[in-house]
């Protein structure tokens, strides 16, 4: 079955010329909006696998809509595609719980691999915001957490984690562990609870800055 995707993005020139783009390589746009406050209530009802999000939109920002979705609809994927490069503007989106974040100067290619990826719940960074997130790992002094207590990670838990640091996506770390996609899915979700962050990437945070890998 085809990606169903929302994009959400206050330029209507960017959305016109984006959607027969997605469409072409069998992506279902399923809507569209303009500001945060009209995507959130069409998300919620038409629930699709994967949100294109602009960071920067008028009223609600995108940062703020997705830490909202999270909430709302946390099975929805959130990507953020933008033209901000800024430091802070991709540890926001990190943290709001965004499982990718993508330049709109983003290859065709590039763009349907990452909502493929969003869709298997996996994550889709450019290299630049990848390298801001690995940077910031020792400045996250007040990630979300349960509290001072080590995790209770099982070893296979520790596993997957450590493979999720190296980037591997479930797939490859079915393939090493000798488990299947499945298997990995239900570790990585344990693990995320466990360590209270909303999405992979803030576990590989987490997991280098506690030295829990």
């Amino acid at each position: 079955m085809a990606v169903r995707v929302f994009i959400v993005d206050d330029h209507l020139l960017f959305r016109t010329g984006l959607r027969p783009l997605l469409e072409e390589n069998g992506v279902e746009v399923v809507g569209e909006a303009a500001d945060a406050e009209q995507a959130v209530g069409q998300i919620v009802r038409l629930h699709p696998d994967v949100v294109l999000m602009d960071s920067s939109l008028p009223g609600m920002s995108g940062v703020e809509a997705t830490r909202q979705l999270t909430v709302l609809a946390p099975e929805v994927r959130i990507l953020i595609l933008t033209v901000a490069t800024d430091n802070q503007t991709v540890v926001d989106a990190v943290r709001a719980g965004a499982g990718g974040y993508l330049l709109k100067d983003t290859p065709t290619e590039q763009l349907i691999g990452a909502i493929h990826a969003a869709a298997r719940g996996e994550p889709s960074f450019s290299a630049d915001a990848t390298a801001v997130v690995l940077d910031r790992v020792r400045s996250f002094p007040d990630l979300p957490d349960a509290g001072d207590a080590e995790p209770n990670l099982s070893w296979r838990e520790l596993e997957v984690l450590a493979l999720v640091v190296e980037g591997k996506e479930n797939s490859e770390i079915g393939q090493e562990l000798s488990i299947s996609a499945q298997t990995v899915k239900h570790h990585i979700s344990s693990i995320l609870a466990k360590l209270n962050v909303p999405n992979r990437t803030l576990a590989a945070v987490k997991a280098l800055s506690r030295g829990l890998v």
